[in-house]
């Protein structure tokens, strides 16, 4: 799996707010694409069920629970996105869980922008395994 536009991404280039930019849309399509998978429900609980697993503090409960799993360049870029310097934090989020999310977000964006789709997916599944 490459990119959706087939381009090479310069994936080494970009700052970790860019690769958690990616990475949000990625794991965001993810998951609507799992649920749409799962059955067909109403279009409301769809989105109950997407939001309860795209959110930050579901996110950094995902990465601490992968972090073992993870090789460590998968690490090295986690905590790139952890310590990136973010503009605000919103109101319902704690900045833990903010940082962890975005932590979580910049590595699936790198890991798509890289092309591993396999390894994505893995980790993907892996995090739904620990939030439901």
């Amino acid at each position: 799996m490459g990119t959706l536009l087939g381009e090479a991404a310069p994936f080494r280039s970009l700052s970790p707010l860019d690769l958690a930019f990616v990475g949000d849309a990625v794991y965001d399509l993810l998951a609507r694409e799992y649920l749409l998978l799962a059955g067909s429900c109403p279009v409301k609980k769809l989105h109950q069920r997407k939001a309860a697993w795209v959110n930050c503090g579901a996110q950094a409960a995902a990465l601490k629970a992968l972090w073992p799993r993870l090789t460590q360049e998968e690490q090295a870029v986690a905590l790139r996105g952890r310590n990136a310097h973010v503009g605000h934090v919103p109101k319902n989020a704690t900045v833990a869980d903010y940082h962890g999310g975005t932590a979580f977000e910049a590595l699936l964006g790198w890991l798509y922008l890289k092309g591993e789709g396999e390894r994505l997916r893995e980790l993907f599944f892996a995090a739904l395994d620990l939030l439901e």
